[in-house]
C-alpha cells in the first residue's frame, strides 16, 4: 500500500542529514527566482540522497493535518499530526511563487478538495 508522507517524514527525506540547511541541497539558492513554467526534475538541484524536485516545483500533499498549534504539544520525535482538520499540510513552495524556492522549514497548508 502506499500513503502520503507526513510532514516530518517529508522533511527528513529533504534535508538528507544536512540539519539546518535552507535547502535541500545547502544554503545557495538556485538563480532563477521566478519561473514561467514548473522546471523539469533533471533542472532542479538534488539533495544528497538524490532526491529531486522538493522546493519550488510545486506543493507536496503530506498526511498531517495542519494545525498551528500541534507541535506545541506533539511528541519531539515522528510526530504524526493531528487527527482531524480542515486543511492538509504541504511543503515544498510551487515554481508560480513569487519566490519559486521554497526553504524546507517553509509550511503551507491547502483544502483536501484543490485539485
Amino acid at each position: 500500500p502506499c500513503r502520503l508522507p507526513t510532514e516530518a517524514e517529508w522533511e527528513k527525506a529533504a534535508r538528507a542529514g544536512l540539519e539546518g540547511a535552507r535547502f535541500p541541497w545547502g544554503e545557495e539558492r538556485p538563480a532563477a527566482t521566478r519561473l514561467d513554467r514548473p522546471p523539469r526534475p533533471a533542472e532542479t538541484r538534488c539533495n544528497s540522497l538524490g532526491l529531486l524536485a522538493l522546493s519550488g516545483v510545486c506543493h507536496e500533499w503530506c498526511l498531517d493535518w495542519d494545525d498551528e498549534a500541534y507541535y506545541a504539544r506533539s511528541p519531539e520525535r515522528n510526530p504524526r499530526g493531528p487527527e482531524t482538520g480542515t486543511r492538509r499540510v504541504s511543503r515544498g513552495g510551487a515554481w508560480r511563487h513569487q519566490d519559486a524556492w521554497s526553504p524546507v522549514a517553509r509550511r503551507s497548508s491547502l483544502p483536501p478538495e484543490l485539485h
